[in-house]
Order: structure tokens, then C-alpha cells, then sequence
């Protein structure tokens, strides 16, 4: 239950960051209505607080690991709403970075009491 919390909670987070972020530009690049923004600014609120709710009780630990999870969450909500079309260097890319998340949050690590 623990890895599989972890990555819900990391997917959770994505979402949150990169819909978000997407809220944003859409409203600030593409003249959608300022209201977009807000939403935007409300789901970014909402992926700090989904990152405490991770196990893990460093935040540079767990921030650390979720840029890896933002590299690869963005490809591909880049792929699913804006139709990009990442070449091989890109998706090697976020594969590269995945394991590095994987590293930092399943290897054996000498954990800090909570």
C-alpha cells in the first residue's frame, strides 16, 4: 500500500501542477477568460497540500523525486490536451527521470525518525 500511495499521491499532484499551470498560460497566452486563472491558481493551492500528504516526511526528499514525476507528467498532458507529439529524446528523457524517482523514493534509504 505504501508505493502504490506514493504514486497515486505523485499522479495527484501532477494533475494539480500541471492542469494548473495549463489554467494559466491558457488564460495569460491564449486570452481565455481571467477567471481560467483563478481556477488555475486554486489547483496549484491544491498540489501543496496533496504533497504533505505524502508518507515521507522530507520535503526535499519528496520534492526532489516529484520534478521527475512533473518531467513526465507534463509530456504527457502535453500529448492528451495540446496534441504534441514527443520524439524519442523526449520520452527517453522522462523515462530517465522516473527511474531517478524511483531511486530517490523506494532504494533503501537510511530513513530520519518522523
Amino acid at each position: 500500500m505504501g508505493a502504490l500511495r506514493v504514486i497515486v499521491l505523485f499522479v495527484l499532484a501532477a494533475g494539480a501542477e500541471i492542469g494548473g499551470s495549463w489554467l494559466i498560460w491558457q488564460a495569460v497566452r491564449e486570452g481565455r477568460a481571467w477567471w481560467w486563472a483563478g481556477l488555475g491558481v486554486m489547483a496549484l493551492g491544491a498540489y501543496g497540500f496533496i504533497a504533505t500528504l505524502q508518507p515521507d516526511a522530507s520535503f526535499g526528499r519528496i520534492l526532489a523525486a516529484y520534478g521527475g514525476v512533473f518531467v513526465a507528467g507534463a509530456l504527457v498532458w502535453g500529448v492528451v490536451v495540446d496534441r504534441f507529439e514527443p520524439d524519442r529524446w523526449d520520452v527517453i528523457g522522462a523515462l530517465i527521470c522516473l527511474v531517478g524517482v524511483s531511486v530517490i523514493m523506494f532504494a533503501p534509504h537510511a530513513r530520519q525518525p518522523a
